[in-house]
This record gives C-alpha cells, sequence and structure tokens, in this order.
C-alpha cells in the first residue's frame, strides 16, 4: 500500500501537527510499511478461528474473598487529622 506525503501533510494538519518535511518524508516510510503489514495480515484466512480475548488462558490469581473484621472507628479515625467521632473533617470543595 501506498501513501503519498500530502495524504500524510493532511491528516498531520487535521491532527494540529506540525511536522517539518523531514518528517513528513520519515513518517510517510513508516505509515507505508505499517499500512503493507495490516494488508498482509489482512490475507490470512480467520473464519475458523474462535474469537479471543487473551493470545492465552488467563487464569484469576487472586484469592477468595474472606469475611473479617473491620478497624474499629476509633482506630480508623485517629489517624486523621481531624474528626468529628464519625468522620473525617476535610476542606469544602465546590
Amino acid at each position: 500500500m501506498n501513501i503519498s506525503k500530502e495524504e500524510v501533510a493532511k491528516v498531520a494538519h487535521l491532527a494540529r501537527l506540525e511536522l517539518s518535511e523531514e518528517e513528513i518524508n520519515e513518517i510517510t516510510g513508516q505509515l507505508d510499511r505499517i499500512l503493507g503489514y495490516v494488508a498482509k495480515l489482512n490475507e490470512i484466512e480467520t473464519g475458523d478461528i474462535e474469537p479471543t480475548t487473551h493470545a492465552l488462558a488467563i487464569h484469576n490469581a487472586f484469592r477468595e474473598d474472606e469475611v473479617k473484621e473491620s478497624l474499629p472507628r476509633e482506630e480508623s479515625l485517629a489517624n486523621g487529622p481531624r474528626q468529628d467521632g464519625e468522620a473525617f473533617i476535610v476542606p469544602r470543595i465546590i
């Protein structure tokens, strides 16, 4: 697939990118190689392949949830600089 310098310059303009002539030449070559690779991938027959979310089977590595006693309110509030006995007092944000 061939992408022109004009197309790269137009996309750069739409994206509000200011590119030098040297950068446009470099990016044109890079995008041309990328689009060529994508065209190759489109040639591969994938009709019999089942869609997946990951290439490898991933299993949850987390432990099971366990019900435990919570930290008492008085202890947790003791760590804050300002509290009213029920909650932390923080500056009002509007």
